[in-house]
């Protein structure tokens, strides 16, 4: 018994040194009037609370989701937060590369600008496979915003200096990447650990890609968030990670705030190619650092969505 009234008052305790915990908060206040910025899953969790942030500082905002239905709803929810109107959204679905081409089609032939693009759309640890035989997390959380980024990067150029905000995870430090097994997916979590990790390799290949070109490029690491993605599990699941986001995590509000850093800070632009945590640059672990391994899951990456 004793042991069992250790256990509740030792996670008692760290819930409380938890909640005390102040998390960084972006203060610049930089408007981005005349500016497009492009998110896709902003219908709801991080990416729409950015997307709030976003259109409160005068950009016109863009979301691209899969569901239009939800991704309406978020629409009008933002607009009444952010107090501004130009806010629509777009039809785009991550796990299949014809409709990224189809929706980059209709993107540059109606918006004239893009300043800000943000990666955020995410699919957690579940073991399925997208419609063109890929691995569900690889082929959404990586190839689909690889082919996005690069299909729009003309426009990016042409609006320089832009940017390009791309969401990862810590939990990238528990795998590395198999070049004999890219589509990897055995393991639900270490599915999505090597996605995440891919996310690193590919913002810092693409700062690399685009130096000197007015493009920079950022992975983030917004914190573990109490958004909606236990929304593709079983509902004894999700009770149970209610529970768990309601006592460890944090709000989606406190998770977009290092996006929001990466979107307009100046300080954010002399990390080209950075890992950003709690607003501010973080160190990756040195595997995570192998510009040779950036450089040959690029290439790799090419070959796959066709664009090589």
């Amino acid at each position: 018994m004793y042991f069992v009234y250790t256990i509740i008052a030792s996670l008692g305790i760290f819930l409380i040194v938890k909640r005390m915990k102040k998390r960084r908060y972006c203060m610049d206040t930089k408007r981005l009037d005349g500016k497009t910025v492009l998110i896709t899953g902003g219908s709801c969790g991080v990416g729409k609370e950015t997307a709030v942030a976003m259109a409160a500082r005068g950009a016109r905002v863009i979301l691209a989701c899969r569901d239009l239905d939800k991704a309406s709803k978020a629409v009008r929810e933002i607009k009444f937060k952010s107090r501004r109107l130009d806010v629509c959204c777009m039809e785009l679905d991550l796990a299949n590369l014809r409709s990224i081409r189809e929706f980059c089609k209709t993107f540059l032939q109606r918006e004239k600008r893009l300043d800000i693009l943000i990666n955020n759309a995410g699919m957690p640890s579940i073991l399925d496979w997208t419609d063109d035989g890929f691995s569900m997390c690889f082929g959404v959380n990586h190839l689909g915003h690889f082919l996005l980024t690069n299909l729009l990067l003309p426009r990016l150029k042409e609006c320089a200096p832009s940017r390009v905000i791309t969401l990862t995870c810590s939990n990238y430090k528990y795998q590395k990447l198999d070049f004999q097994d890219l589509n990897y997916n055995l393991l639900p979590f270490f599915t999505y650990c090597r996605s995440k990790l891919a996310n690193i390799y590919f913002s810092h290949e693409l700062a690399r890609i685009v130096e000197g070109k007015g493009v920079t490029s950022y992975a983030v690491h917004p914190g573990f968030v109490q958004s909606g993605w236990t929304c593709h599990y079983s509902f004894l699941f999700r009770m149970l990670m209610q529970v768990i986001m309601w006592m460890f995590f944090v709000p989606c509000e406190v998770g977009a705030q290092s996006v929001i850093y990466c979107a307009v800070s100046d300080e954010a632009v002399k990390h080209n190619g950075g890992y950003f945590v709690d607003c501010r640059p973080a160190t990756l672990r040195p595997f995570a650092r192998d510009a040779g391994v950036a450089k040959k899951l690029w290439e790799a990456s090419e070959r796959l969505v066709k664009l090589a």
